[in-house]
């Protein structure tokens, strides 16, 4: 393991002991609750063994879809891109390369197309001789049968070539043909269909109206619905009753917000410049920006081309100026001793690496050093894109105090005339956000070897992967022209990408599962032909983002519900082919807000700095030089109760909770988070003191209500939380738990400190009501319902 690995791990590990010795300690034991999580994808081991048959050989095999996942995985890294490791002058990834005479006399061939006997590639694949059997066993890499048969049909039927799937400009063909006419919305539903079809499954029940609005309500805004929304929606018997939902939901303010969130991890947005002493920045008025220009729905083509070169613009306004703050989100170093150079180098880098895996979803920064060892990606071509951002007069170290340059500064009347969707408080009279501005030619863009900083190799031109598409002279030598190559017609990654992240954030996976990338070591479209369709219609329809998720919302694909048969668990446990609605945990900040709003706490002011809600004492001073920001000092009043997506970002100390519950790091550009479920994250719920908090206020609400009887309160709490009524089985259950937390003894005092600090507790309501159902309202934030979306 690298030893920086090794560090993070270690602070990652740090961090969380010190932040579960925390909860406990603001916890009391009458609130401690034992719940289970249960996954539908249960990893539980079974007695007996189980035979794997071996996949059917394709009738028709693809180049690109069957053969070259293969080559790719087991043959690439002796016969691919990479002329530094590749071996007996053969390659697999190019067709020449493929079909080339080997040997000394030539007269013998890998592929040789329909022969599979003069194929020595055949030979070797079968060979029982371990000198010449490929791969070879000292690589690790061994082929089944499956592939074995793949790659044998594959010469026998002429061994036709073709370029990677995602590198052909998508093509919007017609629609499939489906021998069930009645089922679906609109188009969407029609290429999963036949796909179920195909498979002989039939696609799944549409789901209850209360799940249902909460699934939209989550996806769109991140928010939960209240009860009246669900009850409002309940009592529309129109067939747009659906459409209704979805369109004020996509014209609220939270969807922004909700946008905004997943484009702070594309951008790798911190309120710190990261590194040991890791300084406060203010980048939240570009924050503001993002929120802003998704709520107006910004065509995507515009929305990119203002933050990759709003300053390049020609007449540019303060707003495109301001979006252009996407490229300085990353780490500044203000550490003394470094090497300027080396670290502007980084910087770069870092830009160069997040405006491909962005836009492009490829892994150029593999091309650092030498030739992708994958994907068609040259070092030369990696170098030619990190010319793009190479003329920008920055220094790699700053002074502590010190706003790195470029910037702009904004005083209150310029926002109010500018940018009035800035929300700058009036205690801050200005602020200083870090832009691009390029002064080209103060410095020569150069290869370098080995990726190092001060070993310039052969200069380079403005450049980007020729297999993608040309950099011709059509385009500004610029970050302009590299914005107009991105949107070109013939681009054929960049309306792919997107829509498959706006797929990813309402079924959680795309139609490709590897969102950040689309290369040759990237997962296969599970739907090609719909990915292309929504391309196609993406860019036709004048990029507008909001119109693509209304059609995904509208279809009964999204709409089904997410209950699991046996037959669907064994044909298809992931649900890569959509035969039931999606399963799985919400993200991190859609936990905490639905227990602000659950319980009222919640503030909607958009935009703005950052806030600091509860956090573990000590830890900033645990984990930091002593320099810098060593202290964390909770907000209070509204700084508490914002929404997640304005929590202050620590970026060497992040959010602990929100680390726990899967949220990146915002070191670099992530554009797909991980999921997991683990013990952590069930302590989270049961005691951070945000939870508590809004645990305890729910229960002194139902209780001061006199009207309600037991079962009334019951149902309040659990609609609140849940979005939907419990059942007459679930109402005894939950009934007898209440009166389970009546008979226990108090222990402790009945307010846990956070409490003490920040609610007021009414002296009519019984301490041991106020603890029974405050101990309810948290099992019901502990439920894996809660925390799932289903």
């Amino acid at each position: 393991m690298k030893k920086k690995d090794a560090a993070l791990y270690f602070l990652v590990f740090f961090i969380a002991a010190i932040f579960v010795k925390w909860m406990f300690s603001n916890q009391d034991e009458e609130y401690i609750l034992l719940t289970e999580n249960k996954s539908e994808h249960s990893n539980s081991s079974k007695k007996g063994t189980k035979t794997v048959a071996i996949p059917k050989i394709p009738e028709v095999i693809s180049y690109s879809f069957h053969v070259k996942p293969i080559l790719s995985d087991k043959c690439y890294a002796c016969h691919g891109p990479d002329e530094g490791s590749r071996e007996a002058g053969l390659r697999f990834d190019t067709k020449d390369g493929a079909y080339i005479p080997l040997g000394e006399n030539k007269d013998r061939f890998a592929a040789k197309p329909g022969d599979v006997e003069n194929s020595e590639m055949i030979q070797r694949i079968y060979s029982q001789d371990d000198h010449k059997l490929m791969p070879p066993p000292d690589s690790n890499l061994t082929l089944s049968e499956y592939e074995k048969g793949v790659l044998k049909k594959w010469i026998e039927s002429g061994a036709q070539w073709d370029s990677h799937w995602s590198f052909k400009v998508p093509v919007k063909g017609a629609l499939p043909i489906v021998k069930n006419v009645t089922w679906g919305n609109n188009e969407i539903d029609k290429f999963i269909l036949k796909r179920l079809e195909d498979e002989e499954l039939l696609p799944s029940e549409i789901a209850s109206k209360e799940k249902l609005i909460r699934r939209v309500s989550f996806d769109l805004t991140g928010l939960p619905p209240t009860i009246e929304e669900t009850e409002n929606f309940i009592k529309d018997t129109s067939e747009k009753a659906f459409e209704k939902v979805v369109d004020r939901l996509l014209n609220s303010n939270a969807y922004g917000e909700r946008m905004a969130l997943d484009w702070m991890e594309v951008a790798r947005y911190a309120d710190t410049h990261g590194y040991q002493d890791d300084l406060e920045r203010i980048m939240w008025p570009w924050r503001d920006w993002v929120i802003h220009a998704f709520n107006k729905n910004l065509p995507y083509d515009e929305f990119v081309k203002w933050q990759l070169a709003g300053d390049q613009i020609d007449n540019a306004s303060l707003e495109q100026i301001v979006a252009s703050g996407f490229n300085r989100n990353h780490k500044i170093t203000q550490e003394g001793g470094v090497i300027d150079e080396e670290y502007r180098v980084e910087y770069v880098m870092d830009r160069a690496n997040t405006t491909a895996k962005a836009f492009m979803g490829l892994t150029m920064e593999c091309a650092r050093c030498h030739d992708h060892k994958y994907d068609p990606i040259s070092q030369k071509e990696f170098y030619g894109m990190y010319s793009f951002f190479n003329q920008l007069k920055e220094k790699g170290q700053i002074d502590y105090g010190e706003i790195p340059e470029p910037y702009v500064a904004l005083d209150q009347k310029t926002i109010k005339t500018e940018l009035p969707f800035v929300n700058i408080p009036d205690s801050i009279t200005e602020v200083k956000l870090m832009v691009m501005k390029d002064e080209k030619g103060i410095r020569k863009n150069h290869l370098l070897k080995r990726g190092l900083y001060d070993a310039p190799g052969e200069e380079v031109s403005y450049a980007l992967p020729n297999e993608v598409l040309p950099f011709s002279d059509q385009y500004s030598e610029d970050r302009l022209g590299l914005s107009q190559w991105f949107f070109d017609d013939q681009n054929p990654l960049t309306a792919r990408v997107m829509v498959n992240r706006l797929w990813q954030q309402m079924f959680g996976a795309g139609i490709v599962i590897t969102a950040d990338d689309f290369g040759n070591q990237g997962a296969l479209p599970t739907h090609p032909e719909l990915l292309d369709w929504l391309a196609v219609t993406f860019k036709e329809e004048g990029w507008d983002i909001k119109s693509t998720l209304k059609k995904i919302a509208l279809s009964a694909t999204y709409q089904q519900d997410s209950k699991i048969t046996p037959e669907l668990l064994e044909k298809d446990p992931e649900n890569r082919l959509l035969a039931r609605g999606s399963r799985y945990k919400l993200p991190a900040e859609a936990i905490r807000d639905n227990a602000l709003l659950a319980s009222g706490l919640l503030v909607k002011k958009v935009g703005g700095p950052s806030v600091k809600p509860y956090q573990p004492k000590g830890l900033w001073a645990e984990t930091t030089s002593g320099v810098g920001l060593t202290e964390y000092i909770a907000d209070k009043g509204e700084g508490l109760y914002r929404r997640s997506l304005y929590t202050f970002w620590k970026r060497t100390v992040p959010p602990p909770s929100m680390l726990t519950f899967d949220a990146a790091s915002r070191d670099f550009c992530t554009v797909q988070r991980q999921k997991t479920s683990t013990p952590l994250q069930a302590l989270v719920l049961m005691n951070d003191p945000q939870f508590i908090e809004a645990a305890t206020i729910m229960a002194i609400q139902v209780l001061e209500n006199d009207s309600f009887d037991e079962k009334q309160k019951i149902k309040t709490l659990f609609r609140k939380i849940t979005s939907r009524s419990p059942d007459e089985i679930e109402l005894n259950k939950l009934s007898t738990y209440l009166n389970e937390q009546r008979q226990t003894e108090i222990v402790k005092k009945t307010e846990s400190k956070v409490t003490k600090q920040s609610v007021t507790i009414p002296e009519n309501i019984p301490p041991k009501e106020l603890r029974a159902y405050t101990a309810l309202a948290s099992l019901l934030f502990n439920l894996d319902e809660t925390i799932t979306k289903s």
